[in-house]
């Protein structure tokens, strides 16, 4: 006598092999994949609509990248000046007594 038996699940179609004596699934065989789109045309413009979207943020990132410099040597400027206008050195708190 079999304490196997199979058992599809009715949301993904998975086929399941469960043993009755140890109440345990012993298998489990992957639901077919599914497709997302209908047609291969449809699929193709997926795709290059997400290659534009990751062209224009690569585009970003380097025109940021690019100001990155600039920015930094800027902060540097107005530090450096703050520097020079303040004559005292900053307090150190472990000097307070």
């Amino acid at each position: 006598m079999a304490t196997t038996f199979r058992v599809e699940c009715p949301c993904c179609q998975a086929k399941l092999t469960i043993d009755a004596d140890l109440a345990a699934v012993v298998a489990h065989e992957a639901p077919p994949p599914r497709r997302t789109v209908g047609d291969l045309g449809g699929a193709f413009d997926i795709l290059k609509s997400k290659s534009a979207e990751r062209e224009e943020r690569f585009r970003r990132q380097m025109a940021a990248e690019g100001q990155k410099s600039k920015l930094l040597d800027r902060k540097f400027q107005e530090g450096l000046k703050k520097a020079k206008d303040s004559p005292d050195p900053p307090p150190r708190i472990f000097d307070r007594d």
